[in-house]
């Protein structure tokens, strides 16, 4: 398990990191990771819940839907998230280059024993997707996907709540904590509102 301290400093990716990763994997014809890093900035899931997808969870009848919902395993708790057009396009086109069926799981391992990659597995792709684009890959990690979204949500609308339930967060503080809120920001926000 990750240090949470260690995971609250994983900063989010910015637009043109999010794209530079995308157009390399585009690029490199790499299906899997593509589909692997849209659905992982779309569904804001943790590491072990993303491994742990199954095609049904994402799929019905081979065609990616545009939202889903699991139960994360962290909290046991479900959450809904949306696949946008990019990601199912990528996601169904993995589900057809790998041959999957519905109880399979999506991003299987190639190692025997183990039915699906692993979290670490899942961190050290993450890495060098990280260090492809000139990051330093070890200040980014599996929850700087999980940020990401959530990151650019909040900075468009300062709906805390509406990234709280995306998250699957069950106190509104861990979201705060989660986002990098400060009084600084809070501060801001009340600045700009006059009345």
């Amino acid at each position: 398990m990750q240090n949470s301290r260690f995971v609250e400093t994983q900063p989010a990716l910015k637009v043109r990191e999010i794209w530079a990763v995308r157009i390399r994997l585009q690029m490199r014809k790499r299906i899997r990771d593509l589909a692997m890093f849209n659905l992982a900035l779309d569904s804001k899931l943790r590491g072990c819940d993303l491994v742990n997808l199954r095609v049904q969870d994402v799929a019905h009848s081979g065609k990616p839907v545009s939202r889903a919902s699991i139960v994360q395993q962290k909290t046991r708790q479900p959450v809904k998230f949306e696949l946008t057009e990019q990601t199912r396009n990528a996601v169904e086109a993995w589900i057809a280059e790998a041959g999957l069926t519905a109880g399979q799981y999506l991003f299987p391992s190639r190692q025997a024993g183990s039915p699906h990659i692993s979290t670490r597995q899942y961190a050290r792709i993450v890495k060098n997707w990280m260090a492809a684009i000139g990051l330093d890959a070890s200040e980014y990690g599996t929850h700087s996907l999980r940020r990401t979204k959530a990151t650019l949500i909040y900075k468009r609308t300062q709906n805390l709540r509406a990234v709280q339930l995306l998250l699957g967060h069950r106190k509104l503080e861990s979201t705060v904590r989660y986002l990098g809120i400060e009084v600084d920001d809070a501060l801001e926000m009340s600045e700009q509102t006059e009345i």
